[in-house]
């Protein structure tokens, strides 16, 4: 299945590694966006099934971002070096420890979108 993701990472490197290796699954990338500004907008818009989020973009955290995803009901996964301590041990969102590899990724959509 084919899904558009929303990718919203401020360094520019890890930005294209993740877009190589979603087109490499076979999915479509939204943006990137490298602000919370962008990924409003983006939100807004709605045109994306899903998004990868990395937790700081800029020193500004991206907790809008996903709170604006939850309020429209769109599954997201949060991307960080710091790993779950990034959001607290009692956080129970989806977690992609960077650096991250292609079935890394692969497994954290799956689950995001409902499977295992």
């Amino acid at each position: 299945m084919t899904i558009r993701v929303l990718v919203v990472e401020d360094e520019p490197i890890v930005a294209m590694l993740l877009e190589d290796y979603l087109i490499e699954l076979g999915h479509c990338v939204v943006g990137p966006v490298s602000t919370v500004r962008g990924a409003l907008e983006q939100v807004a818009e709605g045109q994306f099934d899903l998004a990868v989020l990395d937790v700081n973009l800029g020193g500004e955290r991206s907790d809008t971002v996903a709170a604006a995803l939850d309020e429209i009901g769109r599954p997201y996964i949060f991307a960080t070096g710091y790993g779950r301590q990034g959001l607290g041990e009692q956080d129970t969102r989806i977690v992609l420890q960077k650096p991250y590899q292609i079935g890394q990724i692969a497994d954290a959509l799956a689950r995001a979108l409902g499977g295992d």
